[in-house]
């Protein structure tokens, strides 16, 4: 008798329906494992990347599976099993004369662009293990150069993260290295990875399956790469800015083009053109995959017309100059003719998904039943580059939906719908009981409706969630979902989903590494409001000054009304009182390194300074261990 909480085979119907869906996936482009492969130089000695305390940041053997075994097995869907293959492929590639990419050790790439006195780098990957690994293996076989200019395409943590891998705080302070990013990059950064970052933290770990095993009855593949590295990121600001379109620069004598697409991929995101070398880094706009239009792990939804417009603008300005693109994730397009039908394909993708969501929303049809009949046609569904290992039409519909009319379907019944876990007492009450649900869930699963068993366990589990043949016989439905999906975050959802049922985990803890000195006040004090805790500060209201003595800044900070608000550059006549301190020690409190009281005695202090400890004594804690499939 096996254990009803490991891992399942897959069932019949998961067998048929990847059976099927092999023998009708016809793609197009058999030169995918070629342009992948493609000017492949050297591999990482080991694949094994020691993270900063100890064990594997990151081994390439975790893969292996992928690389040993050419078809499918019957737990992975065959699309996703082929597209983390051609992930699956790792090392250094010259991909243009002066252009190297480093793929397969992180969930991002790495460029190295050969200029006058050193390496420009563009996105240095997302941890500094990773990062050092990448140059170490260019410096060694290529020669060794300093590293004299990074690039950020943006604001994306796992293109920034590794910042202290190619390069040092020092020499960033000193001037021997220019990192350039698009405008408003730093606060996007903060704002997606800070004010939401513990509930997308946890989120994350669905959306890339951080938890689940390697393997072909566990995570195979995230769409954009393999998997997330498992180590620390950090966060350096830009020197330099690019804020307007055909800004062309010199960068350690390499002659750079920009474009600024602002609101696609990410709210701050740029192409850019090396003109001398005919390549053009298209971002993360284009990648051999549908993207997210809302990744699962939340974020700003995400302007598809917008997207779609600046593939455009980058051919109408760099397509009569391109014999190469190149991405952050995935392999590139090599020639003029196939990168320019790759761009048009691209952005004639997005423009699809837009229209016809807006087409079908305008005819009064909700989110559920656009992405339920929204099918991609085969103009694009012969093409490994859009179809959906990482976004999906289905989920990317409602976000355009979302985007433009919100998460109101106009049908009242769902203006104000009780909690899931008062629905689901309701529900399994009125269906005879949490035992009579399990057995209607037990009759649909036999018939492989896993769909249906997972809408209706799921009022179980909130009802009662320490029922376990609910909870149980949940995740063996969500086990065969995940088995059957294209999308790697599918997969990974469903999967972690079925985990977590079967263990009653509810993730890893959070944590506060992001909040630096990086940040301005402005940020900082964002944050504290984040996390007021409203109803113990009561009606206490006051104003404090601060004079930020270490960056030469005034703001006035007040409680009033349960909320904060805040001044910056100025300064209330009616304080209760100044403080002279400086924005590291804010920071330090910020990350729960010191208390208020341990600030107090090292600032300089006038007036009656209550209200902050107020504040900052009723700041919230967020542990990032809260329950998804269950309450």
């Amino acid at each position: 008798m096996t254990d009803g909480r490991n891992s399942k085979e897959p069932s019949e119907f998961t067998v048929a329906a990847n059976s099927q869906a092999r023998d009708i996936l016809s793609l197009d482009d058999p030169g995918d494992r070629e342009r992948a492969t493609r000017g492949k130089i050297a591999e990482h000695p080991t694949g094994a990347i020691r993270g900063p305390k100890g064990g594997n940041a990151w081994n390439t053997a975790d893969f292996d599976f992928l690389r040993e075994q050419e078809l499918a097995p019957d737990s992975v869907h065959p699309s996703l099993w082929r597209h983390g293959r051609l992930n699956a492929v790792h090392g250094l590639f010259e991909v243009a004369p002066g252009v190297w990419q480093c793929r397969g050790y992180d969930i991002s790439n790495i460029t190295f662009i050969a200029g006058k006195n050193g390496w420009i780098v563009i996105d240095p990957l997302t941890t500094a293990v990773t990062a050092a690994a990448c140059l170490e293996l260019a410096n060694q076989k290529l020669g060794e150069r300093p590293v004299t200019a990074v690039l950020y395409t943006h604001s994306h943590v796992d293109h920034y993260g590794g910042i202290f891998g190619v390069t040092s705080r020092e020499a960033i302070d000193a001037g021997n290295v220019r990192i350039l990013a698009p405008e408003g990059f730093l606060r996007e950064a903060v704002s997606e990875n800070l004010l939401a970052g513990p509930v997308m933290n946890r989120r994350a770990l669905y959306q890339f399956g951080v938890l689940l095993p390697r393997g072909p009855l566990g995570h195979v593949d995230c769409g954009l790469g393999q998997t997330v590295p498992m180590a620390q990121s950090d966060l350096v600001g830009p020197t330099e800015e690019i804020s307007l379109t055909g800004t062309e620069l010199d960068i350690d004598g390499v002659r750079v083009v920009f474009q600024n697409t602002p609101g696609t991929e990410a709210p701050a995101e740029m192409n850019f053109l090396f003109p001398d070398h005919g390549a053009l880094c298209i971002a993360e706009n284009c990648t051999h995959t549908l993207h997210n239009a809302l990744p699962f792990r939340g974020a700003q939804v995400r302007d598809t017309l917008a997207w779609s417009k600046y593939i455009q603008e980058a051919l109408d300005l760099f397509g009569d100059r391109m014999d190469l693109v190149f991405s952050t994730h995935n392999w590139p397009r090599f020639g003029h003719d196939d990168a320019r039908q790759y761009l048009e394909l691209q952005r004639d993708l997005y423009r699809w998904v837009h229209d016809q969501t807006l087409r079908r929303m305008n005819h009064g049809e909700t989110q559920r039943e656009i992405s339920e009949d929204l099918v991609l046609p085969d103009c694009f569904a012969h093409h490994g580059h859009t179809r959906g290992y990482y976004g999906t039409i289905h989920h990317n519909a409602k976000a355009v939906y979302q985007r433009y009319i919100g998460w109101y379907d106009g049908n009242p019944a769902n203006l104000n719908p009780h909690t899931p876990a008062e629905s689901g007492k309701r529900y399994v009450a009125a269906m005879g009981g949490a035992d009579a649900v399990v057995e209607q869930a037990q009759t649909a699963f036999s018939a492989g409706d896993y769909r249906w068993v997972t809408e209706l366990l799921n009022h179980v589990v909130f009802a009662e969630p320490e029922h376990e043949g609910a909870r149980l016989l949940q995740a063996d439905a969500f086990e065969q979902l995940g088995y059957q999906a294209e999308s790697g975050p599918w997969r990974d959802s469903y999967l972690t989903a079925a985990q977590e049922l079967r263990t009653a985990s509810n993730g890893i803890g959070a944590n506060v590494r992001g909040i630096t000195d990086q940040l301005d006040v402005d940020m900082l004090f964002d944050l504290v409001g984040v996390r007021l805790r409203d109803q113990d500060v009561g009606d206490a209201e006051g104003t404090v000054n601060w004079s930020f003595t270490d960056i030469n800044e005034m703001h006035a900070l007040g409680l009033a009304h349960r909320a904060i608000h805040h001044r910056p550059g100025a300064t209330d006549e009616s304080a209760d009182a100044t403080i002279a301190t400086t924005k590291s020690e804010l920071v330090a409190l910020l990350r729960d390194e010191r208390t208020i009281d341990e600030l107090f005695d090292d600032a300089e202090v006038n007036g009656d300074p209550s209200i902050l400890r107020t504040i900052f004594s009723n700041l919230d804690v967020f542990s990032g261990r809260f329950g998804i499939v269950e309450p």
